[in-house]
This record gives C-alpha cells, structure tokens and sequence, in this order.
C-alpha cells in the first residue's frame, strides 16, 4: 500500500485550530456549527473553515504559509470573522482541551457518514469526544526525513503539551490532570502515540497491515499524536490542547515549526538525531498530561531527568537563530512568557479552587479568547 507524500521544497507552516461554540449564560456547549461555517463562508469565502466531529465544532484553517507570523495573521482574520458569525447566534467561542462539565451526551456529531461509523466501532469513548486541539503541518523536502524527524519530535512531546495544557476539568470533577484530554483521546483504537519507524517503507508495510485488517476502514488514517500527511508533504503535529488565544497559540506553532526545521537541519549535517525508548516517550507524555509544567520529564536514553520548565528555557535559547531566520523569533519567546505566568489549566484549576465552581473558570476562557 503505497504512501503517496508529496514533498515541499521548503518548510512550509500550515495550522489548524479546533474552537467550539458555547452558550455564555449557560456557559454549556452548543451544537450550531453548521450555521456558523455558512454565514462565514457567505460573507467570507476566502475564510477556510471545516466542521469537525462534533456539531459544536469548527475548525480554523490557514493556506499554505512561509512564517509563523503569516500563519497568525490568517488564524486572527479567521477567528474575527467567526466571533462575529458566533455572536449573530448568541454565542462565543471556546478555546481549550476539553470542557469542563458538558455532557457528551448532549453533543452530537455533525452529520458525516464517517463520523457515525466511529461512533458506531467505538461505542462509549467515541462518545466522549469533547475534547479539541490543534494541528501544525510543517513541510518536510523527501518523505526518508519523515520518520527521522517524528522520532525526534516525540523527545519533545512533553514540552509542546506542558505549554498547552487546558483541560483539568471533566464531568464536574477537577481532574487532577493538566491535560484530560491527551488520556481521552487516546482512547481511540487509531490514536495515541506513533510507532518509531525508521524508514518510510516500514510506515507502508504497516498501513498496508492496516487496510488488509480493515482498521482504517473507518477513519481512512491513523490519527498519531505525531504523523506524516502525505498529501500537503509535511509532518503533521497533533499534540497540544486547544488555545483560549492566539498569543499562546503562535508560541507553540513556532516551537513546532523550529524543532522540525532544527532537526531537519541536523539530517543535513550529517548528525545523529535524539531518540528515546518507546516506554519513556510514553512515560513523559503521561508526566506532561498529569503534571503540565511541573512535570520531571526524562530526557536521554540514560534516563536523565529534568524539570520541562528548565529544559524548555535552554531549548528556546538552542533555537533562537532558527527562529530569527525562520522570521518567528517573537513568537517564540512567548513560550518564556507561558512558563513565567503558567498555562491555561493553571489559570482554569485556580479559579475553580477559589470559587468551588467551574462557572469562573468557563468565563476566564472565553474573556481570553474575546478580549
């Protein structure tokens, strides 16, 4: 089973930002998307928006970009125009992993043969699907560098989810996790974390294993944390929780699009990219979900461990000429700012301590995304 990937010649950035529609009295879920998407595309068609999963679900979607400022501008006109369709409706957005209380019962999906059919294989944890995300492609020049870089990335997955972590709250509960979300989702029997291939033609052995088996026949992919994207010839990167706004947002597209440009630089060179064993990209990963930004994370094959904090501070420094050339160096320290006054799930499980209630909680995210 042949991978189609069609190369990019340069390092192309391309994001997509998952956003729900919410009721500010109610501050519960709304499942009108769907009107939403037509009154954008009717007073802007050049506006690119997708409905997701779940009826309360749209989707931001930038063209083809050549820097992280270039992508922001486009997620900025994009969500300006849909805060405005939004508000028509009664309705505001919402920016983070998971909802707090909402009950997935009361959220359907949106009206996709595809969509019924996961419902239908998975049953109750397709159900429980409240969650939200966002997606950095970044061009890759020759599908042999995919793999490489991917294994690379996953030493970092800790860091790219600790800065967005959003969804300590479920079901009414303070979770404990900074990110509920990243356990939920990989519920799935086609999610989670990616196998450490190391060449291209091991991924096609293993997608053909997988439409022989009838896996994919759902899904028509694997929906890896990390994956390739064969189509637009980028990797695609899966990890991080939904933002409540775009400053957070733009710090983690330009860690994001630094790494793999990084990374590919050191294929380029000659040099050995970092790896580490299957059980402790699984262990960080876990450490990042409960911990966020206090999470120790193991960062070598010898099972050095490290606060993520501190080793995000020399990372951001390691990347800094990356980031001057790849025109996004401002966007980068901004993860400085995120480690210095915390992540979303801080300011969220804050709330929700001093006032017993998820309600404060629910409306400091949309302040943020409407402020």
């Amino acid at each position: 089973m042949k991978q189609q990937f069609s190369a990019s010649d340069k390092p192309t950035i391309g994001v997509e930002w998952e956003l729900a529609l919410i009721d500010p009295v109610t501050r519960d879920l709304v499942p009108r998307a769907g009107d939403v998407v037509a009154l954008v595309a009717a007073s802007h068609p050049d506006i690119q928006l997708e409905r997701e999963f779940l009826a309360n679900t749209v989707e931001l979607v930038t063209p083809v970009c050549h820097t992280v400022p270039e992508a922001i501008a486009e997620l900025d006109k994009a969500v300006t125009a849909v805060k405005e369709a939004a508000d028509t409706f009664g309705l505001k957005l919402w920016g983070a992993g998971s909802h707090p209380f909402s009950d997935f019962r009361n959220q359907p999906t949106s009206s996709k043969g595809s969509y019924a059919e996961i419902i239908a294989r998975t049953q109750y944890w397709g159900n429980q699907m409240l969650i939200w995300g966002i997606h950095t492609h970044v061009g890759i020049s020759h599908k042999e560098r995919v793999w490489p870089i991917i294994n690379a990335l996953l030493t970092k997955y800790p860091h790219l989810l600790a800065l967005t972590a959003s969804s300590p709250g479920w079901d009414g509960i303070d979770t404990g996790y900074a990110s509920n979300r990243t356990m939920l989702y990989q519920q799935l029997p086609t999610a989670g974390l990616p196998y450490q291939f190391q060449n291209w033609e091991q991924w096609e052995r293993y997608m053909k294993d997988q439409d022989i088996s009838g896996v994919i026949n759902h899904t028509g992919s694997m929906h890896f944390d990390i994956r390739p994207a064969g189509k637009w010839g980028t990797i695609e990167v899966r990890i991080c929780d939904s933002t409540s706004n775009l400053k957070e947002l733009a710090a983690v597209v330009a860690l994001t699009h630094c790494l793999v440009v990084y990374y590919d630089r050191m294929i380029d060179n000659g040099e050995e990219l970092p790896s580490l064993q299957d059980w402790h990209v699984a262990e960080n990963k876990w450490r990042a979900a409960r911990y966020g930004l206090d999470a120790i994370i193991i960062t070598s094959r010898d099972t050095d461990e490290r606060l993520v904090t501190d080793d995000l501070k020399d990372l951001v420094e390691t990347l800094r000429p990356i980031a001057e050339e790849l025109e996004c160096l401002t966007e980068l320290n901004y993860v400085l700012e995120i480690i210095e006054t915390g992540a979303s799930y801080n300011r969220q499980r804050e709330l929700f301590n001093k006032h017993g209630s998820w309600y404060p909680a629910v409306d400091a995210v949309i302040a943020e995304m409407h402020q």
